[in-house]
């Protein structure tokens, strides 16, 4: 009953100082604000930051497993240790199609990158051409919005045709539709029978600036290219059981005798999300610390700001605690003041900080996800911050002799 009340008259008393000294309240509720906007733009920035990343690499297929000669990540130059390597082939290719318990779909994938595509007057740059097979299709998550994708019958005719991602049949043909028309790839023509629906980004590189020619046809026209194997699997819990299958089987089918190391590197979408969490987590450390470290100035600012406050009325605490007021009730008193004014400044902050988050996204390729937890988070971390930097004035307060206080002029 006594711990309700000197909450409610406390509560009472730190909202009449409060009103009573708007110049000063104003000024710590913006310290704090500006604390708390600065630090809930930058969570939210990574929070859309993550939530994208997230979408973009599940495009890729999280049930895949690509198969090549070289890492498809190595950091630093570290080339030279696998260029001795031997080469992938079709026939291990088709070892994994007739070994391999685990694998669903099993087709080649050849690159060759940054073609120019023409058209008549047009032409897309920096396009990533491929030779595959039907069953790539699923193995990447295209989704084609127009025609048909390249079948297995292409390939084993050596048919010329192709299939444009969206970035690259927007540039090409703007106001018609692309199915049926030709277009040329280093001077030789292609009959376009398909476009991809948009994937986006991924670490800000297009999925959308690609190509897709039959394998055969490409072999025909470029040759014996580094060969990689795209492996498939219905059921993402089955992919560790294929990776190990796989490793077995290729490691069989390339003489690899059993002392020696993989001479091939398996890629798994996860690597990605592996990398990108070491290259950003330093990154994103820094930035939530510069948020933390506003609102720890905030925080000070309601200090100082509490301990004039306690100065000023030393006579008013002398007169509560003669007529009866325990310590206790003047702890709260100071206590619900300093987290009343952060509480205030947290909600404005986090007010403003979700703006300048959206605005950020809006005017940037940036993006930004706002969770209700995090604008929870946002005014009670203010509060909490109040109620930190509010002890020790809250402390001297209740400490005052009563005698001292009302000799105070």
């Amino acid at each position: 009953m006594n711990a309700r009340v000197d909450l409610i008259e406390g509560g009472r008393i730190a909202l009449g100082s409060l009103r009573a000294n708007r110049l000063r309240t104003g000024l710590t509720v913006a310290a704090v604000g500006i604390g708390v906007a600065t630090l809930l733009a930058i969570i939210a920035i990574i929070q859309g930051l993550n939530a994208s990343f997230a979408r973009q690499l599940a495009s890729l297929g999280t049930s895949t497993l690509n198969i090549a000669r070289m890492p498809q990540i190595s950091m630093g130059p570290t080339w030279w240790l696998y260029r001795n390597r031997k080469q992938l082939t079709v026939a291990h290719m088709q070892a994994i199609a007739d070994q391999s318990r685990y694998a669903t779909l099993v087709v080649p994938e050849l690159n060759e990158e940054s073609k120019d595509v023409s058209s008549r007057d047009q032409t897309a740059s920096s396009v990533d051409v491929v030779g595959t097979l039907a069953d790539y299709q699923r193995v990447g998550g295209y989704e084609v919005t127009e025609g048909r994708f390249i079948t297995d019958a292409d390939s084993d005719n050596e048919r010329f045709v192709i299939v444009l991602g969206s970035q690259v049949a927007e540039a090409l043909f703007p106001d018609r539709s692309p199915v049926g028309e030709s277009v040329r790839i280093d001077n030789r023509p292609y009959r376009v029978v398909g476009v991809l629906a948009r994937k986006g980004q991924l670490l800000g590189q297009s999925l959308d600036l690609i190509a897709f020619v039959p394998f055969k046809s490409f072999l025909s026209v470029y040759g014996k290219k580094d060969f990689q194997i795209d492996v498939g699997s219905d059921d993402p819990k089955d992919l560790d059981k294929l990776e190990d299958e796989v490793t077995g089987i290729l490691r069989r089918a390339r003489n690899v005798p059993p002392d020696k190391p993989d001479d091939f590197s398996i890629f798994r979408a996860e690597q990605l999300a592996d990398t990108y969490k070491s290259l950003t987590g330093a990154l994103y450390g820094v930035a939530v610390a510069v948020g933390v470290i506003t609102l720890i100035v905030g925080g000070i600012g309601i200090m100082n700001i509490m301990l004039v406050s306690v100065r000023e009325r030393t006579r008013e605490i002398g007169i509560r605690r003669a007529l009866g007021a325990r310590r206790r009730t003047i702890v709260v008193q100071f206590l619900l003041e300093a987290s009343a004014v952060s509480a205030l400044g947290g909600v404005i902050g986090t007010t403003v900080g979700l703006g300048m988050a959206k605005l950020v996204a809006a005017v940037t390729s940036l993006t930004a996800a706002v969770q209700p937890l995090t604008v929870l988070a946002g005014v009670g971390f203010a509060a909490l911050v109040g109620l930190i930097f509010g002890i020790w004035p809250a402390a001297r307060a209740a400490q005052l002799d009563p005698v001292e206080a009302l000799r105070h002029e």
